[in-house]
């Protein structure tokens, strides 16, 4: 059964609890890094299932996240209030780009480049534009706050993923 709007919100929000939005965005480039460094190529690219996604995918699904959020983060505050923000399909996406194709290192790169100028426009934000807010396509009113938020959430989800996945790869002897 798929997961509705708020389901997936209250999901992702549960990872983060009270945890500092910022310090979680602020750590997970060099958690991922640490994690995958010595992983060997055929582990990284494989599926734990036909249908779940390989350590690569995760890595290259948040290096992209990272981009997006970034972009709708200025376009709310570039903007007035209320103004779209259009969902993607995360799997059309991984296809698409062929995330499974990539190289780790240049997308560890891309992410914490990406990641660590994000967070110094966050850092700069005023209250105000904090509360400022775009109309997601699925998941309605988002300030830039909960943007962020939910951000920080998805890291440790993905993070919490690809733990999963090499500790099964150590169960199973690889």
């Amino acid at each position: 059964m798929q997961e509705t709007a708020p389901q997936y919100i209250a999901r992702i929000q549960s990872y983060l609890g009270n945890d500092d939005p910022l310090a979680v965005l602020g750590e997970t480039a060099q958690v991922l890094k640490s994690l995958l460094q010595s992983v060997p190529e055929q582990v990284l690219r494989a599926r734990p299932a036909p249908e779940k996604w390989s350590i690569l995918e995760q890595a290259v699904h948040l290096s992209d996240v990272e981009i997006v959020v970034g972009f709708r983060v200025r376009f709310v505050l570039g903007a007035e209030n209320g103004v779209p923000i259009v969902a993607f399909d995360q799997d059309r996406w991984q296809s698409a780009f062929r995330y499974n194709d990539r190289d780790l290192r240049p997308t560890l790169e891309a992410f914490q480049a990406a990641r660590e100028n994000n967070l110094r426009l966050y850092r700069s934000l005023t209250e105000a534009e904090w509360e400022k807010y775009g109309m997601h396509s699925e998941r309605g009113k988002e300030t830039v706050r909960a943007i962020v938020n939910l951000q920080a959430g998805h890291d440790r989800n993905h993070l919490k993923q690809i733990r999963e996945i090499l500790a099964q790869g150590k169960a199973a002897g690889r």
